[in-house]
């Protein structure tokens, strides 16, 4: 049997190598696949994606002649939330292999709509001023002009794309669960939020809350990891009934 895909996507700002250190707490039978946006990492020479739909799409082409022939699943945190959830509407418009699930963190679903406050418009330094607020940003990163000029810019575009994100509501629900993780610090998302996930699912949508801020899945990967792996367990055990 082959091993299930667990498709990652980071945050803005964020490269596929977030994901790198999670490959030792989930289980044998699933395959950490990170997935490496444009304009980062070992893709740092292409340039940056004009819209979050063209960010799908690319993503969408690298998975297609994988999922064919495996089951899988789709994790996103914060940006990489939006870029899970509209592949997942763009799988389900086609005949391919639907996932197995998908698990969202550090977001609130797209259909809630809030006043954008561009913040990808301002000054670098106010810009930088307005990030910290989330956590997750050291101060060495900060304090170093050299590592800032490589980050912001990525940083910026990604937020762009964000702001610039348009939901478009239509009636399908996924036929496979959402599961959601939340910091209960997390200053730009709260439960009554992501309570809503369960708008979006025709099964089940646990919601498990973690002390921190936005970032709390970087010291709660055990935890998060341990529940991806009893949920799956418990999908692949019901279908092979």
């Amino acid at each position: 049997m082959s091993k299930i895909k667990l498709f990652c996507l980071p945050h803005a700002g964020g490269s596929a190598a977030i994901y790198y250190k999670w490959k030792k707490y989930i289980d044998s039978n699933i395959e950490v696949t990170p997935l490496e946006l444009a304009g980062r990492g070992r893709r740092i020479s292409e340039s940056f994606y004009e819209s979050i739909l063209s960010a799908v799409d690319g993503m969408y082409n690298t998975i297609k002649p994988i999922i064919r022939d495996c089951d899988y699943a789709f994790y996103g945190h914060s940006m990489g939330t939006i870029i899970a959830f509209e592949l997942c509407r763009k799988i389900m418009d086609t005949n391919e292999r639907q996932p197995l699930h998908l698990f969202v963190s550090g977001r609130y679903p797209p259909s809630i709509k809030r006043a954008e406050r561009y913040l990808s418009r301002l000054p670098d330094n106010m810009f930088l001023e307005e990030i910290c607020k989330l956590g997750g940003t050291s101060d060495e990163l900060i304090k170093n002009k050299e590592l800032c000029d490589i980050f912001v810019p990525i940083l910026k575009a990604d937020y762009r794309i964000i702001e610039e994100y348009k939901y478009i509501d239509c009636d399908k629900k996924f036929n496979y669960g959402i599961t959601v993780f939340n910091g209960k610090a997390d200053p730009e998302v709260f439960y009554n939020e992501v309570k809503e996930w369960e708008k979006h699912t025709l099964l089940q949508c646990p919601i498990y809350e973690f002390e921190g801020d936005h970032f709390f899945i970087n010291d709660k990967i055990p935890e998060i990891a341990e529940i991806i792996n009893s949920t799956i367990d418990c999908i692949i055990s019901k279908s092979t009934y």
